[in-house]
């Protein structure tokens, strides 16, 4: 996370929404928080029991890893880094007990991706990634339960998808496809996600209230 110093007092509500559907997806740890990023966070989490297997910490994954790994040198390899530029996808196979965490670096969500797992990578975790096209931070954790507790290949897994239209002379044709779903409000206004969402339907599954905070935004943007 960031420094005390470049921190805002309150997490962003949308970050809120996404890391409560991430404490109800796993047992979670939220590592290397400043103090502030640790105190506005856990706010979040300790009134609603659901969320009790996540936890903020100010420790680094290293020093956390020691407390409930051990020292061991096979405790690296009990780690998987989920990192967009690993040589191999996640797979079913990644679940049978080889790793005991994933650990997920930076903050997912910067658009653009500032690679900011780099610094993670250094370390020599085994590392897996998820596909190409970047995620929010509770999708991504979604998508590894998806593989590795219910074993769905990542090419099973539905995501929104929306047709890009391609002018060939005359004839309009759908022949391309993009995995950044627009979210529809009304007739008059809509908004493109620039990242990949898992399908409900024809619809991105979004963290509960996501869409009002979206529209909310939007209206924000338009304010003079």
């Amino acid at each position: 996370m960031e420094d005390d110093d470049d921190t805002p007092k309150a997490i962003p509500p949308w970050v809120e929404l996404e890391y409560a559907v991430a404490g109800q997806t796993a047992k979670i740890h939220f590592t290397h928080l400043s103090k502030a990023s640790r105190d506005s966070l856990s706010s979040v989490f300790v009134p609603q029991p659901a969320l009790a297997d996540a936890s903020c910490h100010q420790d680094g994954v290293l020093d956390l890893m020691k407390q409930q790994l051990g020292e061991t040198p096979a405790a690296l390899g009990k780690v998987c880094l989920l990192d967009p530029k690993a040589e191999l996808p996640l797979s079913p196979e990644d679940g049978d007990g080889r790793f005991e965490w994933f650990l997920f670096g930076g903050i997912l969500g910067d658009d653009p991706p500032r690679d900011r797992t780099s610094e993670l990578r250094v370390l020599g975790f085994p590392t897996r990634h998820l596909g190409p096209v970047q995620m929010t931070t509770d999708t991504a954790l979604g998508v590894t339960k998806l593989v590795v507790e219910d074993k769905v290949r990542l090419d099973d897994i539905p995501y929104v998808v929306r047709p890009v239209y391609q002018t060939l002379r005359f004839s309009v044709d759908p022949v391309l496809s993009q995995n950044f779903p627009t979210i529809v409000f009304n007739p008059k206004e809509s908004v493109e996600m620039p990242f990949r969402y898992i399908a409900e339907g024809s619809e991105p599954k979004l963290p509960p209230g996501m869409r009002e905070l979206l529209h909310e935004d939007l209206n924000k943007s338009f304010d003079f």
